[in-house]
C-alpha cells in the first residue's frame, strides 16, 4: 500500500510547515520588521503630514476609522499597519500560550500591551494633535520592538530547547 505524502513533500523545494519555536521565531521576526516599518512611516507622518482638523475629536475607534477613510494616504497607511501589527501581536501571544513558554508569554504580552498603548496614543494624537501623544506612540513602539528582539535572541540561542513547556 503506498504511503501518503504531505503536499509539501510532493512539491520540489518545498519546506515542511514550521512549528513550535521556529514558527514563534519567524513570527517575532515578522512583527519586528513590521514595527520598524511602522516606526519609519510614523516618522514620515510626524514630519510631513498634517492631520486634518475635521479628523479631531470622537474617540479611538472614530480616529482610526477617519484615518483609514479620509487619509492623508501616509496616515491611512500608518493606521492600517498599526492594525496589522495589532493582529500579529495577538497571534504571537496565542502562540506563546500554546507553547507554554513563560518567558515568551511575558515578552509577547508586554509587546502586545505596548502596541495597544501605541495605537491608543496614535488615536489620541489624531483626536487632539498633542505632541506628547506622538512621543508616547513612538516610545511604546520601541518597547514592542525591544520585546521582539529579545524573543529573537532567546529563540535563536542554541541552548533553547524548542517546544519545551515552562521555560
Amino acid at each position: 500500500m503506498p504511503v501518503a505524502r504531505s503536499s509539501a513533500a510532493q512539491r520540489p523545494g518545498a519546506r515542511p510547515r514550521a512549528g513550535g519555536a521556529e514558527a514563534a521565531r519567524r513570527s517575532s521576526f515578522g512583527v519586528a520588521v513590521g514595527l520598524l516599518i511602522q516606526y519609519a512611516v510614523g516618522l514620515w507622518v510626524s514630519v510631513y503630514v498634517t492631520v486634518p482638523a475635521r479628523d479631531q475629536g470622537g474617540g479611538i475607534f472614530a480616529a482610526v476609522g477617519r484615518a483609514l477613510a479620509n487619509g492623508p494616504a501616509a496616515l491611512a497607511l500608518h493606521a492600517a499597519l498599526g492594525l496589522l501589527l495589532l493582529a500579529g501581536s495577538i497571534v504571537l501571544v496565542v502562540r506563546a500560550v500554546a507553547a507554554r513558554d513563560r518567558f515568551f508569554i511575558v515578552t509577547t504580552a508586554v509587546s502586545l500591551l505596548a502596541v495597544l498603548g501605541a495605537a491608543g496614543s496614535g488615536a489620541a494624537f489624531v483626536n487632539n494633535g498633542q505632541d506628547g501623544a506622538s512621543l508616547t506612540m513612538g516610545l511604546l513602539t520601541a518597547v514592542a520592538l525591544l520585546c521582539q528582539l529579545v524573543n529573537l535572541f532567546r529563540l535563536s540561542a542554541p541552548h533553547h530547547a524548542p517546544d519545551q513547556p515552562g521555560r
